[in-house]
């Protein structure tokens, strides 16, 4: 039997790059998926594209930082199924970013993107999962939250913010009994349109050789993969991860080791 069966999964930001291929992996492993995303044509033809090859899963647009949207988004998951089993909080970005030009407005804008969304998800799910028997919730930081990157200083701020959030969830829950884990997912430069435009403007070349250099900087030498990322988040989200909270999974081919 599938890790995931008889669970239901919600995952943010899945119309493409990680939350893709997260959404994807958690339907093979039998969960039925929830693909919300701002893009609502790419959330909706990602649950397409998951029924097509055998899995459940349903699309929905979502801004992750409205707080309405959120609700919205609990109340017809809730209704359909009564229950969530995993969070996967994947919905984030942010891009390349001078302090001494950074506006407060772009500040705050990729802050919310990334925490405010994390928080306001967080806080629904530890609601509805407490009453139902618990689940996990997956935050997805980055490296960029455990080592300084002065390239994209916003979004070093709000993943390294994800990353504490997620650990003092994991202690909140666990104190009070709620039987839900917390842990957090760090991926490296992995090969997403997003993540190669961003390391094309911080080392100022085209994407094909940005890649180059990053690979260069990884001990196995080349850059991630989705797959790579999502299965891990699937491991988090089973009951194989039973005795995991408040860890934080780098999955970086080994940049933060050195």
């Amino acid at each position: 039997m599938a890790r995931l069966t008889n669970k239901v999964a919600l995952v943010t930001g899945a119309a493409q790059g990680l939350g893709a291929a997260m959404a994807e992996t958690l339907a093979k492993e039998g969960a039925r998926v929830y693909c919300t995303d701002i893009d609502e044509n790419g959330a909706m033809a990602r649950a397409e594209a998951i029924n097509k090859a055998g899995g459940v899963a349903y699309g929905r647009k979502h801004d992750a930082v409205s707080e309405g949207d959120w609700h919205g988004v609990f109340d017809e998951l809730l209704k359909r199924e009564g229950a969530i089993h995993c969070l996967v909080n994947n919905a984030g970005g942010g891009t390349f970013s001078d302090i001494e030009t950074l506006s407060l407005d772009a500040w705050r804008k990729v802050i919310s993107l990334n925490l405010d969304s994390t928080f306001i998800g967080c806080q629904l799910a530890i609601k509805h999962m407490q009453k139902t028997g618990g689940g996990s919730i997956i935050n997805v930081s980055s490296v960029a939250g455990l080592v300084g990157s002065p390239s994209v200083i916003p979004y070093s701020a709000a993943k390294g913010g994800v990353r504490l959030f997620s650990k003092s969830l994991a202690v909140y829950c666990g104190s009070r009994g709620y039987k839900i884990r917390v842990n957090s997912v760090h991926p490296g430069l992995i090969r997403t349109k997003s993540g190669l435009e961003m390391a094309s403007k911080a080392f100022n070349a085209s994407e094909a050789e940005a890649e180059k250099m990053m690979a260069a900087f990884h001990p196995l030498g080349r850059i991630g993969e989705p797959a790579e990322v999502a299965a891990v988040v699937a491991f988090l989200a089973s009951d194989d991860s039973s005795f995991v909270t408040g860890a934080e999974y780098v999955v970086d081919g080994g940049y933060t080791a050195q």
